[in-house]
């Protein structure tokens, strides 16, 4: 039986090596997909029952195994620009695939020494999954390479997977699938009774259970190989992760469980190149008939499609940042539709430093859809605040599943919504309060702030430090949002001369 941290320990090794030739965590990981792609589809191809042919003979692994030197380099060059035409899961693993590793003796030795001595495909599932998620996890923390915004930490997701149950029967989407996360722990959960499905069951958990949009390419291709590594697709089915922007159009589908972190940073842009060669960031309000405002703030445009993909009585849960819940004019009109056509029932206020991008301060909606209604869908709003004397760091302190369970339990998964109970850290809002409230605002706190009174029990140094950081950072973030709003006014009159 192969050891999952002796394969991933080979992995990070071999990754430390190529460091050195300026080679990143992710884009190691990104060759990685690449490669264990071809040494599987080469033990499909060569297994003694029911041989499979995946990859075209001239773009096989032993094309790779037979080539040396310069022609190595030639023939992983055509490989990777002959797969990237193929359709399916093939084509997304491929799309726009490049070679990162310049020396071929260092690309000899990762497909001889590291690829090809293990057997992929008898290693099972969740080892060779692991240990694949193993190196995402680590890609998030090279600061450097910006991969942390792709990355919801596992325990957070883990808790939100928890409390929505997604079953069998269920279908999942990520509009902003980064590098799967949530599929993969709404999969693993849906599969717990794995043994009492049936053969349909089966199909539908591998085949159409889970569906994913990312934006960027690299990321696709990692949370494609991710989801492959873990049970989820075929090499030739239909791909599971659709490579485009999520808000350009309905995508016409709909989904009973919604599941997604949208990416950080409040305005959708376009980067135009001008005559001068100056870059001009162009922001861009979408305009879609399904939406109920036309505005700016990928946030809300985020949470409006997410809103239409719903299918009725579907369940969704989304991380969106507190601007989300007291921006007035689009927000505000968003959050009282939440309110009147959507059952929104629960927020989970998150702590501060959790997440790798800094600054952030987030928290999790959970909604239902529902049918037309002249009546207010959402009865009462319950909120759990995590974030009023918590102190997280990513490195001395980072957040645990168990740090969420309190929260699992006040959310009561299995029982009646009527039958929650309140506690010191959970509260519910009755709606016509809520509606009251000036431009509805649902930024709800409660609890006093234990270091504004007790000097004698502050957090340690670095947490204080670390904190500061985020608010500082939070704060810069609103500045350079007006700054750039007064100089998009002010530029056409300095202009005149």
């Amino acid at each position: 039986m192969t050891d999952p941290r002796r394969l991933i320990d080979k992995l990070w090794a071999y990754c430390n090596v190529l460091r050195d030739d300026g080679v990143g965590t992710l884009e190691y990981t990104e060759q990685l997909t690449y490669l264990l792609f071809l040494k599987m589809a080469h033990e499909r191809a060569t297994r003694p029952l029911k041989p499979e042919v995946i990859v075209p003979e001239e773009f096989s692994w032993q094309r790779l195994l037979d080539a040396d030197g310069v022609e190595l380099e030639a023939q992983y060059l055509r490989t990777l620009i002959g797969l990237a035409q193929q359709p399916g899961t093939l084509g997304t693993i491929f799309r726009k695939a490049q070679n990162r590793i310049q020396d071929p003796a260092k690309l000899r030795r990762l497909i001889h020494d590291l690829i090809d001595a293990e057997q992929w495909s008898q290693s099972g599932v969740d080892i060779k999954g692991d240990a694949y998620e193993a190196l995402l996890s680590k890609g998030a923390e090279d600061i450097k390479s910006g991969a942390g915004q792709y990355f919801t930490p596992r325990p957070l997701i883990d808790a939100m997977v928890d409390v929505v149950r997604p079953s069998v029967a269920d279908t999942v989407t990520d509009p902003a699938a980064g590098t799967a996360g949530f599929l993969l722990a709404a999969h693993e959960f849906a599969s717990r009774d794995a043994d009492a499905l049936d053969r349909d069951q089966r199909t539908h958990l591998r085949d159409t259970f889970a569906h994913g949009v990312e934006l960027v390419d690299s990321t696709a291709r990692l949370a494609a190989m991710n989801l492959l590594l873990h049970g989820i697709g075929t090499p030739t089915g239909e791909p599971i992760i659709e490579v485009k922007d999520s808000l350009i159009a309905d995508p016409g589908q709909r989904w009973s469980v919604v599941l997604s972190n949208p990416p950080f940073g409040r305005k959708s842009s376009l980067t135009l190149i001008a005559a001068d060669g100056r870059e001009v960031r162009e922001e861009l309000e979408i305009e879609r008939t399904d939406f109920t405002v036309t505005t700016s703030n990928k946030q809300l445009n985020f949470l409006q499609h997410i809103m239409t993909i719903l299918e009725i009585n579907g369940r969704a849960a989304v991380v969106l940042p507190d601007n989300v819940l007291f921006e007035g004019g689009a927000g505000e009109t968003l959050r009282k539709r939440l309110l009147n056509d959507f059952e929104l029932h629960t927020m989970l206020r998150l702590p501060t430093g959790i997440f790798y991008a800094q600054g952030v301060k987030a928290n999790v909606l959970f909604f239902d859809r529902k049918p037309a209604s002249e009546q207010a869908w959402t009865s009462r709003l319950w909120v759990y605040d995590l974030r009023t004397n918590q102190h997280f760091t990513l490195k001395q302190n980072p957040l645990t599943r168990a740090h969420l369970q309190d929260f699992v339990d006040c959310f009561a998964p299995d029982r009646p919504r009527e039958e929650r109970t309140e506690s010191e850290r959970f509260r519910a809002f009755d709606v016509a309060d809520l509606l009251a409230r000036d431009k509805t605002n649902l930024d709800l706190t409660w609890l006093r702030d234990a270091s504004l009174e007790d000097l004698d029990n502050l957090p340690a140094p670095e947490v204080i430090a670390r904190e500061i950081v985020e608010d500082l950072t939070a704060a810069l973030a609103e500045f350079e949002v007006v700054a750039a709003a007064l100089e998009e006014r002010s530029g056409p009159a300095s202009q005149t001369s």
